[in-house]
């Protein structure tokens, strides 16, 4: 990776370019900073941010929990983006990294990823970070509004 890219927990100053960001990748009503900052507060979310000479241009999160169901904490990264201009740097395997050595330390040993099954750019980047893609299934319903 270039020596002037850094990644990084993300910190409540990202607030405003997180919310470009999200923006960009999610699209939609842009989030306010304010609301970003204190979920940055308040919530147990895992939020990196890569910078590139000293400009926010990626982010990932993730999420750690636990269930009686399982003996360990489980893990999920459960959203990654880097900019178009800062890919192939290997920003989102930095961010990847990131997030697993944080979520290591909460005790996960398993983390999951969901993306879509024809986003072959992500798959390549999970893939390309040792993540397997496995047989299960994901079903949506919306209940809300």
């Amino acid at each position: 990776m270039n020596t002037d890219i850094r990644v990084r927990l993300a910190s409540v100053t990202d607030a405003e370019e997180l919310s470009r960001l999200n923006q960009a990748f999610n699209g939609g009503d842009k989030q306010p900073p304010r609301q970003i900052m204190e979920s940055l507060r308040i919530n147990n979310e895992l939020i990196a941010v890569a910078e590139m000479m000293g400009k926010v241009v990626g982010f990932g999160c993730a999420q750690s929990f636990y269930s009686f169901c399982y003996e360990e904490p489980q893990g999920e990264i459960t959203e990654l983006y880097v900019e178009e201009a800062a890919r192939r740097r290997g920003i989102a395997g930095a961010l990847i990294f990131c997030l697993e050595e944080n979520l290591r330390k909460r005790g996960v040993k398993s983390v999951k990823v969901l993306t879509g099954n024809r986003n072959n750019a992500a798959i390549k980047t999970y893939e390309h970070c040792n993540y397997v893609i496995d047989d299960e299934l994901m079903l949506t319903k919306r209940i809300g509004d």
